[in-house]
């Protein structure tokens, strides 16, 4: 089977949640290849030349650069796949868009829907593009994917449509990068780079509405305000409607005890995580959780919302916490914090566990077998 990929989501420096996704998924993909594993051949397809960590080209493995830019798929991709001059027996998209008015099967993954509960948290033009090209994939796509089984019975409860046709493909984590052997020397080297002094809380993820940061924060002012010295360390970009947490750190005068890292370079990612004493994901709702796994399999203890796809994620070793309510979010908190070593291992242990359910080549195995089975 010849399968054309549009790994543009993958090739991009910066990398966070449907990035990651596409570019691990496109590196498990070309692993399979080299292992013998699978036999397909595999056509990416691509805006810009690929970055250098990208897979590397094979004889069943390779680039197809097609330069463009803004509506590329539309004004680009489209005509490329009309000529169809590789022949592709599917188009598989790795995000939610995928291109229309092609004959070509197509395949697209879904992250969430969550846009279509909490309208008011995107801008506009981001919320109607979302709103009707998901619709659009989901509706032409002979398979679409989805990260998380929340994800698939709410794309179902939307689209009753496309219930035999989603298929759930969790995601993973890097157990080479993510473990309980990070080195205290890199630990210290990325708090020393980011002048954190004292034990800390930590969240990780782009800033913007869905992720429940300044209930975090008023959680944190509660915590602050007891005998201990902890920080709240916030890792992440800015991504949209997000001056309002800058507001309510001031607001409550957190300045000296909230420290805004910005966007966090892969290689810091393993080390700041590994010296948290608690990874804190609040968000009103995720498509799967990345940062949960990653936090479990370096050893450190969860606490994450009761809603959506976190607690398949982080299994019966996360603490819930109601995303309304910042007492629940510091209560939850501050149950980790108060653990003796011999309840904080327990946690971990069961963290360790939860996480060698998943793998990237799992992901991917199970991602070509629903591409397999469509008939053609």
């Amino acid at each position: 089977m010849i399968i054309g990929i549009d790994g543009n989501e993958a090739n991009v420096e910066k990398r966070v949640g449907v990035n990651v996704y596409a570019f691990e998924l496109l590196r498990a993909i070309s692993q399979l290849q080299k292992n013998g594993a699978i036999n397909h051949k595999l056509i990416v397809f691509l805006k810009r030349p690929p970055m250098r960590d990208m897979p590397k080209e094979t004889q069943n493995f390779r680039y197809k650069i097609i330069r463009g830019g803004g509506a590329w798929i539309l004004t680009r991709l489209i005509p490329h796949l009309w000529r169809n001059s590789e022949k592709l027996d599917f188009i598989f998209s790795p995000s939610h868009y995928v291109p229309p008015l092609v004959l070509q099967p197509r395949a697209c993954s879904i992250m969430d829907i969550g846009y279509l509960k909490y309208t008011e948290q995107f801008r506009k033009y981001d919320f109607w593009q979302l709103k009707y090209w998901s619709a659009i994939s989901i509706f032409l796509s002979k398979v679409v994917f989805a990260i998380s089984e929340n994800t698939k019975e709410e794309i179902v409860r939307h689209y009753p449509f496309a219930a035999k046709k989603v298929v759930v493909t969790p995601l993973a984590y890097d157990p080479n990068l993510f473990n309980m052997g990070v080195a205290k020397e890199d630990i210290e080297r990325v708090k020393d780079k980011y002048t954190i002094v004292s034990d800390y809380i930590l969240f990780l993820g782009t800033l913007k509405p869905s992720k429940n940061l300044e209930s975090l924060i008023e959680a944190f002012s509660t915590i602050n305000r007891q005998p201990l010295a902890i920080s709240l360390v916030i890792a992440g970009k800015k991504g949209w409607l997000y001056t309002s947490i800058f507001k309510k750190v001031q607001e409550l005068r957190l300045e000296d005890k909230i420290i805004f890292t910005d966007y966090l370079p892969e290689e810091d990612k393993p080390a700041l995580i590994a010296g948290a004493k608690v990874f804190c994901l609040p968000s009103f709702w995720e498509g799967f959780g990345l940062d949960v796994l990653n936090a479990m399999a370096c050893g450190v203890c969860v606490v994450v919302s009761n809603s959506g796809s976190l607690p398949e994620v982080a299994g019966e070793a996360g603490i819930y916490v109601d995303p309304n309510s910042s007492k629940s979010i510091s209560d939850g908190i501050n149950k980790v914090l108060s653990m003796d070593n011999v309840e904080y291992n327990r946690l971990v242990e069961k963290g360790w566990a939860q996480v060698k359910k998943f793998s990237w080549e799992k992901t991917a195995k199970k991602t070509l077998e629903a591409l397999e089975d469509v008939p053609r």
